[in-house]
């Protein structure tokens, strides 16, 4: 999910504060410090004293990362592996400064997103082009090239191994065409980026997790993103782990909620597809209106606006999203 915005603070350099949850199986989720608590996990897969980073949030968090190693006994050269879900740079904005900390990591990627992490002079000049360079400096810290020999493909079936513990990738186009699914074998759970939705903490009730879908731009495509959405649940697995925010339970009910939600965004984007300039607007009100719907019939007790407020950033992407669909359809 690609952002930026002027609203939050990151830890101060030299000072993080790492907030790691256990979830057993050597799987932890790391808070990024990005945007808020709770907002963006970085992923870690523990095996016999070797280690998996599950995508690095920005390069503000690689503090944070080397804390959460060493809470754990362990230093940079335990890690092997940097797993990248995608190259939007709220996940993989930091892999070439972790792995400057990392001697024995390599990174992988899927084969549409090598070139970019190789010389991501042409991703970063288009992040600049668009937020300016003084935010994008502030909200991302920058992007380092990785050397090609570190650099490891993962299409379709690719399968890597963890002192011994097989990690596979799944194709997962939907939220972007160079997105992996992440499966860990030894558990049969899944590290799904973006594609399989956001779920909030503060959105969980007794009902359990509530998750949403992220149309964001530019490359939302709704019938490939149904498509990955079902194959993560015809897969069963006993959970997901999503990069906002960590883990989720009871797939199968949330896949279904998903897949009936992609087609009401939709609906929504193309009851504004002749509004023009307004289109955002007008998308985004409708967009709020059916999350915060759906969110009172999960239990929700939040008062709206703070339902929105947590909302704020995902609302704005989603209909900027939309706009960029509806555009793709000329």
């Amino acid at each position: 999910m690609p952002a930026a915005h002027s609203f939050h603070q990151h830890a101060a350099a030299g000072q993080p504060t790492a907030q790691m949850r256990n979830f057993g199986d050597g799987i932890f989720a790391l808070d990024s410090g990005y945007v808020r608590n709770e907002f963006d996990a970085v992923h870690l897969i523990v095996e016999q004293g070797r280690v998996a980073v599950i995508d690095t949030a920005t390069q503000y968090a690689v503090p944070r990362i080397l804390e959460a190693l060493r809470g754990l006994g362990l230093g940079p050269e335990s890690v092997d592996w940097i797993l990248l879900t995608h190259i939007h740079l709220d996940h993989a904005g930091g892999a070439g400064a972790l792995l400057e900390r990392c001697p024995n990591a390599r990174v992988t990627v899927h084969p549409r997103g090598l070139k970019h992490l190789a010389d991501p002079s042409k991703l970063w000049a288009a992040v600049c082009d668009v937020y300016g360079a003084e935010m994008a400096i502030r909200e991302y810290g920058g992007m380092d090239p990785i050397p090609t020999d570190r650099l490891i493909e993962t299409p379709e079936g690719a399968v890597v191994e963890l002192a011994g513990r097989k990690i596979e990738f799944w194709d997962a186009p939907g939220h972007a065409r160079h997105h992996v699914f992440i499966r860990d074998c030894h558990t049969n759970s899944f590290f799904t980026g973006d594609t399989f939705g956001i779920s909030y903490r503060d959105f969980d009730t007794a009902q359990g997790a509530y998750v949403f879908v992220t149309s964001s731009p530019s490359q939302f495509n709704p019938e490939e993103l149904k498509a990955s959405v079902r194959r993560i649940s015809d897969a069963a697995p006993p959970a997901v782990y999503l990069t906002h925010y960590a883990q989720v339970r009871d797939v199968g009910r949330h896949a279904q909620h998903l897949i009936k939600q992609i087609d009401d965004f939709c609906e929504i984007a193309l009851a504004h597809q002749g509004a023009g300039l307004a289109r955002a607007d007008l998308i985004q009100k409708d967009l709020a209106r059916l999350i915060v719907s759906e969110l009172r019939d999960h239990g929700v007790t939040l008062s709206d606006a703070a339902c929105r407020e947590v909302l704020a950033l995902d609302l704005k992407l989603n209909s900027d999203g939309l706009v960029c669909w509806l555009d793709s359809l000329k």
